[in-house]
């Protein structure tokens, strides 16, 4: 019986020393997963087992590769980032097989030059089974980054931290001993296409012909010529204006609107509309003139111009879960877009279009092209709503994006609106196996 405990005790506690040694180990069995991969750099490292494992701190040197979707990204973009631990700093000192799937690697990837910070990536609980003193396959994480600044932009590996799930939830995290670490990949950003913050607001939605509306505007270009406007539909009126921004992009000018026909005011800079150089319009209603008889009241209203929105059924972060294929057949992986709900409660002339567009889809083993997911798309128009919405093209959506759904410019447009699109990610066959995610980013002008 004595023997027979000792035995089962010194198998548990070699147990445990295989699973730290899986927490601190990866050897360079697979290549970085395909894109724009970055260099293979060496950095000191030092890694603490378990304190349960009873082995002293590991001080070797980590081989690590940092790959990226995008290496000319604009100010704004979002670029997917992938971390992967071609060598770690230790080996198995054991001689137990270790189990597969036990391994969920997380850790930091470092930014530096143009950007500052860091980016936290995570890898799946995935890995092949390890023999006793053998070597460990590389593993991957992912996480990614939103560009701020234009310019070049270093990635460097960083800390990581291997969790295992075998007998005991255990933790063993490595820190790089002379931070940063050396570059692996560089983006270079470029400024791309300011955001459009310009805003005016009327000091009052309604007059009558030859009335005067004092239009306020902020986020302008400091110093510009500003154009005042009415519009009626996509056509401008003869009623127009000029104000000049002060220092901090703001302007207050008057506007006499003549045109009954007159149902939005838009201000803009340079000789004619442009959206991205201007703001509104924001929604306005001539009124008649008939003079008021004699022992009779005239009675006014008004009617507040709201927003254009967008929201997304279910939870803030929730994950649209696409059906699974085999290896060795790929083939269509399917799903349905959480469904979105437009809310065009502006009152003025202009309609509104939603777009999207996808990131590569990355995992353990590589990655799925943006390319290769593709949209029906579908869009309800809910009873009384002044425009009709029109459902995008079916087709692929891709990096560049394409329109999921959009309704027209017109005298009077809004209304509430549901849009749908049945998805499907066609996953080339022999993709490696495991757990492949991306992003899709809605956007609604």
């Amino acid at each position: 019986m004595g023997s027979t405990l000792r035995r089962s005790a010194r198998w548990r506690w070699a147990s445990l020393l295989g699973a730290t040694a899986l927490a601190v180990t990866a050897g360079g069995a697979l290549a970085c997963p395909a894109g724009a991969e970055g260099s293979n750099v060496d950095f000191a490292t030092h890694c603490i087992p378990p304190a349960i494992a009873g082995l002293p701190p590991i001080d070797g040197t980590t081989t690590a590769n940092i790959s990226v979707d995008d290496t000319s990204p604009a100010v704004g973009d979002t670029v997917t980032v992938t971390y992967t631990v071609v060598t770690a700093a230790a080996g198995n000192p054991t001689d137990l097989a270790l189990p597969a799937d036990i391994m969920t690697p997380t850790g930091k990837v470092t930014l530096g030059g143009a950007q500052s910070g860091s980016i936290t990536v995570a890898g799946p609980k995935k890995n092949v089974p390890v023999p006793g003193k053998g070597a460990f396959p590389s593993f991957s994480m992912t996480g990614t980054f939103t560009v701020t600044s234009p310019g070049a932009i270093t990635l460097s590996p960083g800390d990581y931290n291997i969790h295992t799930s075998y007998i005991l939830e255990l933790d063993t995290p490595c820190t790089v001993t002379d931070p940063p670490a050396p570059v692996s990949e560089t983006v270079t950003a470029t400024s791309g296409t300011p955001a459009n913050t310009r805003a005016i607001s009327l000091s009052s939605a309604s007059g009558d012909p030859g009335a005067a509306v004092t239009v306020s505007g902020s986020g302008f270009t400091p110093g510009a010529s500003v154009t005042l406007a009415g519009r009626s539909g996509a056509a401008q009126t003869a009623d127009t204006a000029t104000a000049t921004a002060n220092a901090q992009g703001s302007f207050s000018g008057s506007l006499v609107v003549n045109d009954p026909a007159t149902t939005g005011i838009v201000a803009y800079e340079g000789s004619a509309w442009n959206a991205d150089r201007g703001a509104g319009p924001a929604a306005y209603v001539v009124g008649g003139t008939t003079p008021v008889p004699d022992g009779s009241q005239k009675l006014t209203t008004t009617v507040k111009a709201g927003t254009l929105s967008m929201s997304q059924a279910g939870d803030a972060g929730d994950d649209v879960a696409l059906s699974a294929v085999d290896f060795g057949r790929g083939g269509a992986s399917t799903g349905d877009l959480r469904t979105v709900t437009v809310k065009d409660f502006r009152g003025g002339p202009a309609g509104w279009s939603l777009t999207g567009k996808v990131t590569d889809f990355t995992g353990p083993g590589g990655r799925i092209a943006a390319g290769k997911l593709s949209w029906s798309p579908a869009c309800a128009t809910k009873a009384g709503s002044p425009s009709t919405c029109a459902a995008g093209s079916p087709g692929t959506v891709g990096a560049s994006g394409a329109t999921l759904a959009q309704t027209p410019d017109g005298t009077l447009t809004g209304g509430e609106f549901t849009v749908d699109a049945g998805l499907s990610l066609d996953v080339p066959a022999f993709t490696p196996p495991g757990a492949y995610s991306g992003v899709l980013t809605l956007t609604l002008t």
